[in-house]
């Protein structure tokens, strides 16, 4: 027994020798694939640099710029590889257009993610996407969904002037629950087809299989808390979809999934789960908790006359299942002002009356 005893123990020693060394040998890779990364990013501003100076050596003609990316593409594919199409030279040229200060250039940033801000031709939110790819550690297929997403300008559309421009310059600062609310939520992960039918238990089901994408969705600072968490009064039971905790905001955050349009009692509903937390489940240490109805449809005039005005804690919003346009979105939030004003005026005149 005392030997098979020792040999367990030499084979835990190994076990933590051998974790050791792995831990070494990860921290090392991953250290020389930030430091490859980083001198590529410089090195590929540098050539960018060299193309535009070249170009403005008298020879700013197109056709001047086209013949020496052309045959600098050549040479460079013959000697270096594929990485040295026109294309990419392109990149690099617009790369050094675009981030004319090296110093700026951030090590956090590979060469794929600003490949991916290059293509966004406002400076407000490329910001604001870089920004976020450094405070989030965005990898570039988040970033990427991010972008055809249009995170930015769902974000800006319900912000004033001031607003938008602290996005393009500290990215999304979190500091009340308005702050985390989208209108509407993106749920193109679940990769349902426009005009399918779904179920809310199909929808919920789907946004639990797809979690990391809908955390993305939601934003900063949300980790999974339950699903349909069960609340018992006087032996009536009843049931939440989502629960969710915000640990910037320090705060639980109930989410309701609903089909179809918004009603008065969709939101009496959520008013009821919120108290029950703010009693029951709230810590001292707590924020007050929030609610969120996102349905595929709602009325703002009816969601502003249902809630009280000082409601900073219950929210309804709009989800898609495909990715907007930007034109989409204006025009969806132009047509709801509209009909906020109109309820409005026939309010006015019936009280009139």
């Amino acid at each position: 027994m005392k030997h098979k005893g020792n040999k367990l123990e030499k084979t835990a020693s190994l076990d933590a020798v051998y974790q050791s060394i792995t831990d070494i040998l990860e921290a090392a890779r991953t250290t020389a694939y930030r430091s490859v990364n980083v001198a590529m990013v410089q090195a590929y501003w540098q050539i960018g640099r060299i193309i535009v100076e070249e170009e403005q050596k008298g020879h700013q003609r197109a056709d001047y710029g086209k013949a020496l990316i052309a045959e600098l593409a050549r040479r460079l594919t013959r000697d270096y590889g594929k990485g040295f199409t026109e294309s990419n030279l392109k990149y690099m040229r617009q790369f050094y257009l675009t981030f004319p200060n090296r110093h700026a250039l951030r090590d956090e940033l590979s060469w794929t993610h600003y490949r991916l801000l290059l293509k966004l031709e406002k400076e407000g939110a490329r910001n604001f996407y870089l920004l976020e790819t450094i405070n989030n550690n965005w990898s570039t297929r988040e970033l990427e969904r991010q972008i055809n997403a249009l995170l930015y300008e769902r974000l800006a559309l319900s912000k004033d002037k001031e607003k938008v421009m602290e996005l393009s310059t500290k990215g999304q600062v979190v500091q009340a629950a308005h702050d985390l609310i989208k209108d509407p939520y993106v749920l193109e992960f679940l990769e349902v087809k426009e005009n399918q039918a779904v179920l809310e238990k199909d929808l919920e089901q789907s946004l639990i299989d797809r979690l990391q994408d809908f955390l993305l969705e939601l934003g900063k600072g949300f980790a999974f808390v339950a699903r349909q968490r069960r609340i018992t009064i006087d032996g009536d039971h009843f049931y939440i979809d989502l629960v969710f905790y915000n640990y910037i905001l320090k705060c639980f955050t109930l989410i309701d999934l609903k089909i179809g349009k918004l009603t008065p009692q969709d939101i009496g509903q959520m008013d009821f789960y919120v108290r029950y937390f703010e009693q029951e489940e709230k810590q001292e240490s707590d924020n007050p908790t929030i609610g969120l109805i996102l349905c595929s449809d709602k009325n703002e005039a009816m969601v502003k006359y249902t809630l009280l005005e000082d409601n900073q804690r219950i929210f309804a919003s709009k989800y898609k299942l495909y990715l907007p346009t930007e034109e989409e979105l204006q025009r969806e939030l132009l047509d709801e002002r509209v009909k906020i004003e109109l309820e409005k005026a026939v309010l006015n005149n019936t009280i009139s009356d």
